[in-house]
């Protein structure tokens, strides 16, 4: 991403990290990669996740544990979305 010629197109972010909140991380490469889709992991539930106010309503969440084709379903559901 920073100069090497390939391009990433997803994002995919545990919620909770030491030194810098997912979405944080998120929010710095958005900025300089407009179009950067984003998908968040976390081992706690949605609902604690969106009432400690940690990632927004409607974020894009695959909860753990996951198997290998939930996380490819939710990936690609992610980079179908518009905008």
């Amino acid at each position: 991403m920073a100069g090497g010629g390939a391009t990433v197109d997803l994002l995919l972010s545990d919620v909770i990290m030491p030194g810098m909140s997912g979405p944080e991380l998120a929010e710095r490469l958005v900025q300089r990669h407009p179009g950067l889709k984003v998908l968040f992991m976390s081992g706690y539930t949605e609902d604690a996740v969106e009432s400690r106010g940690v990632l927004g309503l409607g974020a894009p969440l695959v909860l753990k544990p996951f198997t290998p084709d939930d996380l490819a379903r939710r990936v690609r559901e992610v980079l179908d979305q518009r905008g």
